[in-house]
């Protein structure tokens, strides 16, 4: 579903999840294949199970089943009689179209007040009704510190990393800096390089961990995110840890000369480990880790010079640790905070305080200092990283669309800033995503 659609059901859901009638609409998502059975009975166990909550989890997750969403729903609110609520989707679509920039919310700019008229003991300031998109003036009473709350973004506010992208000035910004070989990584080969996954599922009865359902799911969006993303793609399942570094070493040694950038991603269980630049450590299915600083230091200048000065990018989904994160009260959990129906595992294994038992120890003393390594986890060190077993882990299933939302006009970092924000705000635990970034400039994929 393209922004502007996604805009458009933010602004209108307060009306859709008060009016929507879903008991009606079940067969025509079905039939226009909008909805699978198994997402329609996750939606119906959303919260409460009440005709709110539904309503609420079926316009929540309308947004994700791609560009003919919208048309498709206004269809078959149409089959349904519902059809006021199809003529005000269609209306405001029609009317976004016609002219975008419009009802684009970071156009829109509140009435400036000036000082005629105002008492200095009266303090005036306007905000925005996001219902609404209206300003409202806030008298001194409104202004009280007694009864100010502290707000979070809900999917009906424009988030500020939505605001400000799209338009022709920011393309044309995002296409200069593209092209400034200074400024950005040059990504023109075809294909741009290698991708390596390494998805561990199944573990040895010794090793004590469990299988990791859902990772396959993990597994495939990858495959196909990064053949669209123009890279040469391998898949290598369940090794154990030497197996993992030979997969590693031999990658190494390939000649990267004709290519721009090499990709490892690592789906496994985790572990807290001692560490000097790059913390955690990942398993084998043998139940031996591997430590995330012996995995970089495979790609440094020494061990593959053909990768020098190039973009080498490591994506680890597994647990940092054992700790479960409870967050902060920020405001009172709303239903859309749970994903409907699931039962979220960690990937999670003891802390190892000495992995030597099972992988050589990192030769320290000769490592140089890291340039062009950028390495995004799933989760902040020593916390646990969930994943659902029918969908996926969190962060993979986020890292993948906004990939394919953003990765045309935004560069790594920025992609990776939206996966933090999404990831952040699911579920009772939490999760927060983060990086180690030593890259020298920004990179912008292929696409």
């Amino acid at each position: 579903m393209d922004d502007a659609d996604r805009q458009l059901l933010r602004r209108c859901r307060v009306q859709l999840v008060s009016e929507l009638q879903v008991a009606s609409l079940w067969d025509s998502l079905l039939n226009r294949e909008l909805f699978t059975p198994r997402m329609i009975e996750d939606i119906q166990r959303a919260g409460s199970g009440s005709r709110h909550d539904q309503a609420r989890q079926l316009i929540i997750d309308l947004e994700t089943r791609g560009s003919r969403a919208l048309p498709l729903f206004i269809s078959c609110l149409e089959d349904t009689g519902q059809n006021s609520l199809a003529s005000l989707l269609r209306t405001r679509s029609q009317a976004a179209q016609r002219d975008p920039e419009a009802v684009r919310p970071r156009d829109l700019m509140p009435v400036v007040v000036g000082p005629m008229g105002l008492k200095p003991e009266e303090p005036r300031t306007v905000k925005w009704d996001p219902g609404k998109l209206t300003p409202v003036v806030l008298g001194p009473e409104e202004l009280c510190p007694a009864t100010l709350h502290p707000e979070v973004l809900r999917p009906e506010v424009p988030r500020p990393g939505d605001i400000g992208s799209g338009s022709i000035r920011d393309v044309r910004a995002q296409e200069t800096l593209r092209s400034n070989a200074d400024l950005a990584y040059v990504m023109n080969a075809d294909p741009c390089g290698y991708c390596l996954i390494i998805n561990n599922v199944s573990f040895c009865p010794k090793s004590r961990l469990r299988i990791r359902t859902g990772s396959n799911i993990d597994c495939e969006k990858l495959q196909r995110r990064f053949r669209l993303l123009h890279f040469t793609v391998e898949a290598k399942c369940n090794l154990p840890a030497k197996q993992m570094v030979q997969a590693l070493l031999e990658l190494s040694r390939r000649d990267h000369a004709a290519l721009d950038c090499c990709v490892v991603v690592i789906l496994s269980h985790g572990c807290q480990a001692s560490h000097l630049q790059f913390p955690g450590a990942v398993y084998g299915t043998d139940g031996c880790p591997v430590s995330i600083e012996r995995i970089v230091n495979i790609f440094n200048g020494t061990s593959c010079p053909s990768l020098g000065g190039k973009p080498k990018l490591f994506f680890i989904q597994a647990c940092g640790g054992e700790q479960k994160d409870h967050g902060f009260e920020v405001v009172s959990t709303f239903p859309e905070d749970r994903t409907p129906g699931s039962n979220p595992e960690s990937d999670a294994a003891p802390f190892q305080d000495d992995p030597g038992h099972c992988d050589q120890p990192d030769a320290v003393s000769s490592l140089p200092t890291p340039s062009d390594i950028f390495v995004s986890y799933s989760t902040f060190p020593g916390f646990v990283s969930w994943r659902d077993p029918k969908r996926g882990s969190w962060y993979i299933e986020t890292l993948d669309g906004i990939f394919e939302q953003w990765a045309h006009s935004e560069d790594l970092q920025s992609l990776l800033l939206r996966v933090a924000n999404a990831v952040s705000e699911k579920g009772i635990y939490k999760q927060i995503p983060g990086c180690f970034n030593f890259l020298r400039k920004k990179l912008f994929f292929k696409t």
